[in-house]
């Protein structure tokens, strides 16, 4: 969890700078683009720092000995619940922003445009470009061993960022080179313009990360688990000659959650609870990846209303 933390807690950082560079430098410019730009900006790394809390609960619950914290003892059913949620608010939100963002560029349009100071307008694009270009870099390259949603998601977000910016680059530098031509008329819309093409490129782009989240937090049966559990479920039927099972498996963020009952013959030998556990062990390693983030509850009747 640490990594994932650390590299967070730098996204962060960085993205508060960005965001900072973004306001202080669409005020000097006058440019809408740029000023969404940094608000963008500044709306990802609040819900980064969020998204950082939660990854700090779900340690905090999962790691040795935090049976005995009151944290816990408040959520026994852990953390998990609140990544999905997170990275769902976090769709909503920036495609909000992009939408409001792009109302207001037709508007702005239909109005005349506006007028633009190119020069420092340039100016934030290429500092801003080198940022966030390196930091999806960096990020990505980092995320291959971490493997985390949020992390994914926060590289999403500095790839959007890098592509709006090199769009607004583009467009301020043909923008003043438009200057004392025959289409200096078309100056005052370069901004507005830029600024509706950005929100049609980002609005869309969050669909399938709220389109997961959603579906999590509906716990939405996953198919490449259910039948990953139920093959393991077959298996031991066989082998135990159980009558039947049941399986209930979901996945919440980075959370597997799995129950399986085992109909077992009403006319079954007695066995002695170790024997169970054994089973129940074996189950476990079949179904592999047992880390802190799975769920397990294993069950044995004889009835199977239990199970239903």
């Amino acid at each position: 969890m640490k990594p994932e933390q650390d590299l967070l807690r730098l996204s962060t950082g960085v993205t508060f700078i960005v965001a900072a560079i973004g306001i202080i430098f669409g005020l000097l410019s006058g440019s809408y683009a740029v000023i969404f730009d940094g608000m963008y900006a500044l709306t990802d790394a609040i819900m980064t720092m969020v998204a950082l809390v939660v990854t700090r609960l779900i340690a905090a619950s999962t790691a040795s000995g935090a049976g005995d914290s009151k944290l816990v003892k408040h959520f026994t059913m852990g953390f998990w619940h609140l990544e999905p949620m997170v990275l769902g608010l976090n769709g909503i939100l920036l495609t909000g922003a992009a939408v409001y963002a792009f109302v207001n560029a037709i508007g702005s349009i239909i109005d005349g445009g506006r007028e633009l100071a190119f020069g420092p307008a340039i100016v934030y694009a290429v500092i801003t470009l080198l940022i966030t270009t390196s930091m999806a870099a960096f990020e990505h390259r980092r995320n291959r061993t971490i493997q985390s949603d949020f992390v994914a998601l926060d590289v999403r977000s500095w790839v959007m960022s890098s592509a709006l910016t090199a769009a607004l680059l583009v467009a301020f530098s043909i923008g003043f080179l438009f200057q004392g031509t025959s289409m200096e008329w078309l100056t005052p819309y370069v901004d507005p313009a830029v600024l509706a093409l950005a929100c049609l490129a980002i609005i869309p782009a969050p669909a399938g990360t709220i389109r997961q989240a959603f579906s999590e937090i509906l716990l939405v049966t996953p198919t490449d688990l259910k039948q990953h559990v139920d093959t393991v479920a077959e298996t031991i039927v066989r082998r135990h000659n159980f009558v039947s099972w049941r399986s209930y498996v979901a996945r919440v963020g980075r959370g597997r959650q799995i129950e399986l009952y085992f109909i077992v013959p009403a006319d079954d030998p007695p066995r002695m609870l170790r024997e169970w556990d054994r089973i129940r062990d074996e189950v476990g390693a079949m179904i592999g990846d047992d880390t802190p983030d799975r769920w397990l509850t294993i069950a044995f009747t004889t009835d199977p209303e239990w199970a239903d």
